[in-house]
């Protein structure tokens, strides 16, 4: 490892430190080996908010390192998906819910399914939001109901693109569709306009899955709106203050994501515990933030969880 990359390692004391909070034990800078032992008592759990009947811890754990979404390069996207085994993965979800993380959310893949599978059959109260979406090569709904989720959303990506192919009540059939399997039904965007569209037209959905990046910008849309084309998906520093700005004016909970930006926020224990403080001041007390984690170098569940315990009070 080099040493500007060891500069920015921290590990779970400094970052705890950082938020102001206290631990009797520092783990191993790879993450999670093993199982972190009994699932949390409640009074452990970070604050929470309410999802139709379910409470949801403020911090939920997001599926795109397990999945090999870096949204940086594909070398990375490659080590993630290597990392993040079946073992390795349902390793880190019992961990989540030791520090006090009740609820994840994950696209429905093969290595997805088997995890699954054997964390159903433990003794855990983790919730199981699933992304998704009607189209070639994923599951049928009916599928996605075997593996027990609480709620289904309309994955982000395609909801931006049929909204931009003038398609947008593809999207609202499926919330009814989610609602008559009997779960809650939610709707995940990039672009703040299709949030505020759909809060502004009624639709039925519980939530919202909100992007603080517009990630789902075509090259036409980047060149209008930002004057230029970036290589890859444009990762802009006045995007979050657009999305958060519909996300209190939207009555419904928001599950806001990206507030990392995928990586590019996370330097130093400064830039991360100043991304949750700036999350949560600008979000609304039923919102909740989805964060990406990645054990391989530092115990990053624990870092977000203690920031969460920090500024996501309500």
């Amino acid at each position: 490892m080099d040493k500007q990359h060891d500069r920015h390692r921290v590990n779970r004391r400094e970052f705890i430190g950082q938020a102001g909070l206290c631990t009797a034990g520092v783990l191993t800078a790879a993450g999670v080996a093993e199982a972190q032992g009994d699932p949390p008592k409640p009074s452990d759990l970070l604050p929470t908010i309410q999802l139709g009947k379910y409470a949801v811890t403020r911090l939920i754990t997001g599926y795109n390192p397990v999945g090999g979404h870096s949204h940086a390069t594909s070398n990375l996207s490659a080590h993630m998906r290597e990392y993040f085994t079946v073992e390795r993965t349902v390793d880190f979800l019992r961990h989540s819910e030791a520090e006090g993380i009740n609820t994840f959310q994950f696209d429905l893949i093969e290595k997805v399914e088997k995890v699954l599978e054997i964390l159903w059959s433990q003794d855990t109260k983790l919730q199981f939001i699933c992304l998704h979406a009607e189209r070639p090569g994923a599951p049928p709904l009916s599928r996605v109901m075997d593996f027990k989720p609480v709620a289904i959303v309309h994955h982000g990506g395609v909801t931006d693109s049929l909204f931009r192919a003038g398609q947008a009540e593809k999207v609202h059939d499926y919330v009814k569709k989610v609602h008559d399997m009997g779960v809650l039904a939610g709707v995940s965007a990039h672009n703040p306009d299709n949030i505020k569209r759909m809060a502004d037209e009624g639709w039925e959905n519980e939530f919202f899955m909100t992007c603080v990046h517009h990630v789902t910008r075509t090259r036409e849309e980047m060149q209008k709106e930002l004057g230029q084309i970036t290589f890859g998906e444009p990762f802009v520093e006045s995007d979050p203050p657009r999305m958060a700005a519909v996300v209190r004016q939207v009555g419904k909970p928001c599950l806001v994501f990206k507030i990392l930006a995928a990586g590019r926020r996370c330097d130093t224990p400064d830039s991360v515990g100043e991304a949750f403080r700036w999350a949560f001041e600008n979000i609304k007390k039923m919102d909740a933030v989805i964060v990406g984690m990645f054990q391989q170098f530092q115990d990053e569940v624990a870092m977000n969880a203690a920031f969460t315990r920090k500024y996501g009070q309500v």
